[in-house]
C-alpha cells in the first residue's frame, strides 16, 4: 500500500479552493515521487487568471468548473469513412489511445520508424523515456505541466541520417463519443537525422460529437541539413477542447516548413515554439485561424533566433464570424550574436460579423546589430471595392463574400508543392468556411 511520499500511487496534494478541472485531471495520477512533486506544485499554483499576460485573451474560468474522466481502455468505434482519405503509412490514436486496427504502418523505408510511445516505453527505449524528462515549471504553462506528469502515450517518428521518405507520413488523432467527457495527454516526437527529409501530416479529427479535452506536446528535432515539411489540420468536434504545444529545435542549415489550419473545436490553443540554433537554419510557418459560431481559437508563436544567418517567414490569416474569437500572438526574438538573421511576420485578419472579435499581438525583440526584421498586423473587413467589383459582374453578395473570404485563406496553401496535399488542405478549408456561411 502506498504511503505519502512513497511515489507511485500516492495522491497529490490538493489545494482546497482548486477548481473541478485540475481536481479531476489529477485524480488518476500514478507516477513517481518526482512527478508527484511536480503535480503538487501545479495544484498549488492553480490555473492562470486573466491578469497573467499569456492568458489575457483566453480566460479559463468556464473550463475550470468542468470535470473530465481519464480516457478509458474500452474500444471506441470510429467510422472507417473518416479515415478513408488518409493513406498509409499512418498511426491512429482514438481518445488518446493507440488503435492498431485503424493504423497502417507498412511501407516505411529502412531507417524510418513510426511507433506508439507506449510500446517504446515498454521496451525500455532510452530515447522514448527521455521524452518524458522534459520539465515545465512556469506558472503560465499549466497544461504542459500536466502533460509532464500524466502523458504515457503518443506518436514517435524517427528518421535516420540521410534517409529520404517520399510519401507523407500521417499522424491521426481522433476524438470520439465515449459516454462522458474524457481527457487524455499525449507526448509526440518527430526527429530527423542529418540530411534526412520527410513530410508529416498531423490530423486532429472529430469522430462524432463529444466534449472531450486533449492535451498534447510535440517535440520536433531537425538535425543539420535535414528538411521537414509539417502540416497540421485541426478539425475537431464542435464542443471539444484542445491544448497543443510544439517545441522545435533546428540545427545548422536545417529547413523546417509547416502549415497549421485551426478549423475546429470549441476552445483550442496551440503554442508553437521554434529555436533556430544552428547557422543557416530556416523556418517557414504559415497558418489559418477560423473562429466561427462561439469558437475560441488561440495561437501563440515564440520564434527564437540564437545563431547567425538564420531566417523565419511567418504568414498567418485569421477569420472570425458570428460570435467567434480569434487570438494571435506572434513573438520573434533575435539574440545577441545572431547577426545576419532575417525575420518577417504578417498577420492579417478579417472580421465577418459585428459580434466577432480578433486580438493580434505581433512582438519583435532584437538584440543583434546586423539583421533584417519586419512585422505587421491588420484587422479589418472585406474590401468594399472588391465586393462592389464582383457584384457589378453579376455575383450575388453572398457569393462575392464567399469568394473573397476563400481567396484570403487559400493564399496560405497555394504554395504547397504536393498537389494531393494542396487539394486536401483546400478541401478542409472549404468545409470549414461553409460553416461560416451557414
Amino acid at each position: 500500500m502506498a504511503t505519502p511520499g512513497s511515489g507511485i500511487g500516492s495522491r497529490p496534494k490538493r489545494r482546497p479552493e482548486m477548481g473541478a478541472l485540475l481536481d479531476s485531471l489529477a485524480a488518476p495520477f500514478d507516477g513517481d515521487a518526482a512527478q508527484r512533486a511536480a503535480l503538487d506544485a501545479l495544484l498549488q499554483d492553480g490555473l492562470p487568471h486573466a491578469r497573467v499576460e499569456a492568458w489575457k485573451y483566453t480566460p479559463l474560468r468556464a473550463l475550470e468548473r468542468r470535470s473530465f474522466a481519464a480516457a478509458g481502455s474500452a474500444t471506441v468505434t470510429v467510422d472507417a469513412e473518416l479515415l478513408a482519405a488518409i493513406p498509409a503509412p499512418r498511426i491512429v490514436f482514438v481518445n488518446g489511445r493507440f488503435d492498431p486496427t485503424l493504423s497502417a504502418l507498412e511501407g516505411l523505408p529502412a531507417g524510418a520508424s513510426l511507433r506508439p510511445l507506449s510500446q517504446l516505453l515498454a521496451a525500455a527505449d532510452a530515447h522514448a523515456a527521455g521524452l518524458l524528462q522534459h520539465r515545465y515549471q512556469r506558472r503560465d504553462e499549466p497544461f504542459a505541466r500536466l502533460n509532464e506528469v500524466l502523458a504515457r502515450e503518443g506518436a514517435v517518428l524517427r528518421i535516420g541520417d540521410g534517409v529520404q521518405v517520399a510519401m507523407p507520413l500521417q499522424l491521426v488523432f481522433v476524438g470520439a463519443p465515449a459516454g462522458g467527457d474524457q481527457a487524455w495527454h499525449l507526448r509526440q516526437c518527430i526527429a530527423l537525422g542529418e540530411g534526412a527529409g520527410a513530410t508529416v501530416v498531423e490530423h486532429h479529427l472529430g469522430g462524432g460529437e463529444h466534449a472531450h479535452l486533449g492535451n498534447a506536446i510535440t517535440h520536433v528535432e531537425v538535425a543539420a541539413g535535414a528538411r521537414l515539411r509539417h502540416v497540421r489540420i485541426q478539425d475537431e468536434a464542435s464542443r471539444a477542447t484542445l491544448f497543443a504545444r510544439t517545441d522545435a529545435v533546428l540545427a545548422t542549415a536545417a529547413d523546417y516548413r509547416r502549415i497549421d489550419l485551426e478549423l475546429g473545436a470549441a476552445l483550442t490553443r496551440h503554442e508553437l515554439n521554434v529555436r533556430l540554433e544552428g547557422e543557416g537554419a530556416s523556418l517557414q510557418a504559415d497558418g489559418v485561424l477560423l473562429a466561427d459560431g462561439r469558437r475560441h481559437v488561440d495561437t501563440r508563436l515564440g520564434i527564437a533566433h540564437t545563431a547567425r544567418d538564420t531566417s523565419c517567414s511567418l504568414t498567418w490569416r485569421g477569420l472570425a464570424g458570428q460570435r467567434g474569437r480569434a487570438v494571435f500572438h506572434g513573438g520573434i526574438s533575435i539574440a545577441a550574436g545572431a547577426d545576419g538573421s532575417e525575420a518577417a511576420l504578417s498577420n492579417k485578419n478579417l472580421l465577418l460579423s459585428a459580434e466577432a472579435e480578433i486580438d493580434s499581438q505581433p512582438v519583435l525583440e532584437i538584440h543583434a546589430d546586423e539583421v533584417k526584421a519586419a512585422h505587421g498586423a491588420t484587422v479589418g473587413q472585406l474590401d468594399p471595392t472588391a465586393l462592389f467589383y464582383l457584384r457589378s459582374r453579376g455575383l450575388p453578395e453572398a457569393d462575392a463574400r464567399r469568394l473573397l473570404t476563400a481567396g484570403f485563406c487559400r493564399e496560405i496553401v497555394a504554395g504547397v508543392g504536393d498537389t494531393g496535399l494542396r487539394a486536401q488542405l483546400g478541401a478542409a478549408l472549404d468545409r470549414a468556411l461553409a460553416r461560416v456561411d451557414a
